[in-house]
């Protein structure tokens, strides 16, 4: 058997090795013929173009932890990757790359430009797919999807035709978000809105035929110039006379109608509003409503078109400048007010997004929107945190028709065809031959492609082969749960629910988990192109993966964000080196241990580890049958808190057993018996230890799957079982479940913390050993204790334990009383009284001169309005510290000098 154990922990020696013999040898892939019930799950496709970011990380290490979990446990599972070929996002970095080559992509064409594209996937867009396998996810790699590949084109050929045949999907002309820079139409959800400072400007139209003039204030001077009226609310006294007269376009000198429309608010700026319906979602519904013509005076980028007369050409903001330079000269700009308002942002570009008449693609939602709502409302799909639920139901109450169409050349190219004499649409699953309606065999293709969330809305039952009735669809499908951020609940997982149930008859998934964000120290959300994002590559090669998947995974409560910082980090890499010195320590000494004639397969062979624990001299001793007890009550916590996602919960409980109850006490309390005379009460010791080591390794593996896989094979293992993520989750037996072995062990932890508690009380010196008094009325108590003296005195470091029913008495040391037991510590015998009084008062002098620092900071006001909510809070909190170690300090100084 292997048994090198390096001395020190580098996951970077490890990790590599096992990231490539699991993809190498399938070890992951499902089988549809496999019993036991089925446990299926779809990443949530990462973008081609890109690679791990932090939050793909927790969402990874989330969905690969209950992969591994249910396989473990005997499910049939289908952990089932891909990645998405994200349309502008792609489109963006192909233009980019070609740009910094010289390369106009417009100039090279269409079908020259996606050869370009599908190289640079082929070449550059599989990195973030190696990321995953790097970092060890449990994936089906044979499975793996594309949303572009030709059997996922061909699904969304299919639903796009079925939902124009169902009269879902129409083509029509109306207002919609615009990106300048990404040149295409953007979805609502697409689009983020800020407040923004800036400015109201009056105008004044001249009333043809009057003196008069009428003032409107905008936001958007630069859309004047489509302008084709101006409304008033209909019971405006101000404006009565005017209605049904005509005032003059300022600068293009363009006669437009004074209309009345409910739509005005009569208190906003002068109570008279330009309407611009190409330009303007409000303007756009009342021009309809009044049949007002729509002019577009920008082109595609931004710019001026001929409709704006002098003004072509100019990008919309220096258009804007000019305009109100020229208002100004022609005495027409009445007067400019600062004003904040929301704007539109490109949600990938950043850019202002201009509301632009446009004729797309569209999708009716609300039919779809309807049996959505009640499979959530019926409970048939579980919303995880409960608050999103609602979110959830009120966006799907309140739907809107969805922007089907974008105007690129790489996505899903929309399979409608126009014939060139009459622009009839024929939509089909494949090129068609001939119009549809009037026979002409001169067609073109539409050139949008569509929206890139459509294909991905189709990912549960698309990569499992539907419309065919496949193995994989009938096996796994409805997969079991989706795990993905909160930040795509509409953009996805609403959609995901309302075609998946309108395709299959089915729900997608039966629960949906949205995990927290993860931000930096400040609470900002990390970001890469701010500068505040932390690049999970980097931190997996410092810290290691298992550290960083068991640190955010510890964190990620539901309904809360996850704050990263270097101590979590830390503490992570922490736990991970404290495994391995543990496992080096048990293997250092078994090497000992052996030199005696005994052999690990006789200690630690799987049907040895499966009869532990054993008993000695005819009874199990205390201290294993409270570890198996500690063992059976976690894994009902674990296995609990996984079931409902609470990872957080179990990965910490998962860190109290190892950490705590294996290492901390287990080990340290058995260490005498492993190396002890007696032969036989050592042989139990290292049998129920490594029975233990294993399940611990096991119940640790799908958070920490890299450190378990490499020391699980330093074991004996069943043949033809090649990792440890293909053995069985250990299972609670209720041989192990022992109350009142818990409450004995737990009762002698409890003398051991009392004694260190004091130690710590006093500023006794930790290392020194002392004496000390224990006492109880119970009979049964002290017997417990007397039992244990020999591991109470080596933790506690006592020289010797007094065990009485007599009352303690109260003076000459250290006190500590419980409901179950008295603890006394004398310091007398072991303190140099005149050194600790010198020592204690110079702890009083400082701990007085900090609180009074903190104090004068925390009464500046100055500090108080200027310093950031987290720095006065950890102010307060460090100072109610100091306050307490202060009264502690003045309380041992008091004993001391009495003579207590």
């Amino acid at each position: 058997m292997p048994r090198e154990i390096a001395k020190a922990y580098d996951p970077q020696q490890i990790e590599p090795r096992w990231a490539e013999f699991w993809v190498q040898d399938n070890l992951f892939r499902a089988d549809v013929n496999a019993p036991g019930p089925v446990f299926s799950i779809v990443i949530p496709p990462p973008n081609v173009t890109g690679s791990l970011h932090i939050g793909h990380m927790l969402e990874h290490a989330e969905i690969d932890i209950l992969t591994r979990w249910h396989r473990m446990r005997g499910y049939n599972t289908l952990y089932l990757p891909g990645t998405d070929h994200a349309g502008i996002s792609t489109q963006r970095v192909v233009v980019k790359h070609l740009m910094d080559q010289g390369v106009d992509y417009r100039k090279l064409g269409r079908a020259e430009f996606e050869k370009q594209v599908w190289k640079w996937k082929e070449e550059a867009g599989s990195q973030i797919t190696q990321q995953m396998k790097d970092i060890g996810e449990s994936c089906d790699w044979s499975r793996e999807k594309f949303t572009l590949s030709p059997e996922m084109s061909r699904v969304v050929r299919e639903v796009f035709v079925r939902l124009y045949e169902e009269g879902f999907i129409y083509r029509e002309t109306r207002l919609v978000n615009w990106c300048p820079v990404c040149l295409t139409v953007l979805s609502d959800l697409e689009v983020l809105h800020e407040e923004r400072q800036g400015h109201l400007w009056h105008i004044k139209y001249p009333v043809v035929g009057s003196g008069e003039s009428v003032v409107v204030a905008t936001t958007r001077p630069e859309t004047m110039l489509g302008d084709t009226a101006v409304a008033v609310h209909p019971e405006d006294e101000r404006y009565k006379h005017l209605l049904g007269k005509n005032v003059l376009l300022p600068l293009l000198n363009r006669q437009i109608p004074i209309i009345a429309d409910e739509m005005v608010e009569c208190e906003f700026g002068t109570g008279a509003v330009k309407i611009t319906p190409a330009h303007d979602p409000a303007d756009f519904e009342l021009g309809r409503r009044h049949k007002l013509p729509e002019i577009d005076v920008m082109t595609e980028d931004g710019h001026m078109n001929a409709n704006a007369g002098a003004y072509a050409g100019l990008e919309r903001f220096a258009a804007r400048k000019k305009v109100v330079e020229d208002l100004r000269a022609h005495g027409l700009l009445e007067t400019i007010s600062e004003h904040t308002h929301a704007i539109g942002i490109c949600e990938r570009s950043k850019t202002i997004v201009e509301p632009r008449i446009s004729t797309q693609w569209f999708c009716k939602m609300k039919p779809l929107a309807e049996p959505a709502i009640a499979v959530v409302e019926r409970g048939e799909i579980q919303i995880v945190p409960d608050n999103r639920r609602q979110e959830y139901l009120n966006w799907m109450r309140n739907i809107r028709d969805w922007t089907l169409s974008r105007q690129l050349w790489w996505g899903h190219r929309i399979p409608a065809w126009y014939c060139k004499e009459n622009k009839h649409i024929t939509v089909a699953r494949q090129a068609p031959a001939k119009c549809g309606v009037c026979g002409s065999v001169n067609l073109e293709q539409d050139p949008d492609v569509l929206d890139t969330w459509f294909s991905s809305g189709l990912w549960p039952f698309s990569t499992l082969g539907w419309p065919e009735k496949t193995a994989d669809y009938e096996k796994y499908y409805p997969t079991s749960l989706l795990i993905t951020g909160y930040d795509i609940l509409f953009f996805w997982v609403a959609r995901m629910i309302m075609l998946g149930i309108h395709f299959t008859g089915l729900v997608p998934f039966h629960a949906v988990y949205l995990h927290a964000l993860v931000r930096t120290t400040g609470g900002e959300k990390m970001s890469k192109s701010k500068g505040t994002g932390l690049d999970p590559v980097v931190l997996n090669q410092k810290y290691g993966t298992d550290a960083i998947r068991f640190c955010l995974t510890s964190m990620a409560a539901p309904g809360t964000d996850i704050v990263l910082s270097d101590d979590r980090l830390l503490g992570a890499r922490s736990f991970a080196n404290k495994i391995w010195n543990s496992s080096r320590f048990v293997f250092v000494n078994l090497d000992k241990f052996e030199e005696g004639g005994a052999k690990l397969e006789e200690l630690a062979s799987p049907e040895i580890r499966e009869r532990a624990p054993y008993s000695f001299a005819g009874r199990l001793p205390l201290i294993d049958a409270w570890l198996f007890a500690r063992l059976a009550r976690t894994l009902d916590t674990v296995n609990d808190a996984f079931e409902t996602q609470r990872f957080h919960e179990s990965v910490q409980s998962i860190y109290q057993f190892f950490w705590n109850d294996f290492c901390d006490w287990y080990i340290e309390w058995i260490k005498p018996e492993l190396t002890g005379a007696n032969r036989e009460r050592a042989t139990i010791a290292w049998q129920n230890l490594f029975a233990a080591f294993e399940a611990a390794l096991r119940l640790l593996h799908p958070v920490m799957p890299f450190l378990t896989e490499e020391l699980w094979h330093q074991l004996p293992q069943r043949p033809g079982v090649k990792s440890i993520a293909l053995e069985r989750y250990p299972e609670a037996r209720e041989s192990w479940r022992n109350a009142a072995a818990l409450a004995e062990f737990e009762l002698v932890q409890e003398v051991v913390k009392s004694v260190r508690a004091i130690r710590a009380d006093m500023k006794l010196d930790p290392k020194k050993r002392m004496a000390a008094e224990f006492s109880s009325e119970s009979a049964a108590i002290r017997e417990t204790i007397a039992a244990n003296l020999d591991g109470i005195l080596r933790l506690a470091l006592l020289s010797e334990l007094d065990i009485t029913d007599a009352k303690l008495e109260q003076s000459g040391g250290g006190l500590r009383s419980t409901s179950l037991f008295d603890l006394r510590v004398a310091h007398v015998e072991t303190v140099d009284v005149a050194a600790e009084l010198v020592r204690l008062r110079k702890e009083r002098d400082r701990l007085t001169r900090d609180i009074a620092s903190k104090e004068r900071q925390l009464g500046d006001e100055t500090f108080r309005s200027r310093a950031p909510e987290k720095i006065i809070l950890g102010l307060q909190a460090t100072l109610a510290e100091r306050r307490i170690e202060l009264q502690k300090v003045t309380a041992r100084i008091q004993e001391l000098e009495s003579g207590k």
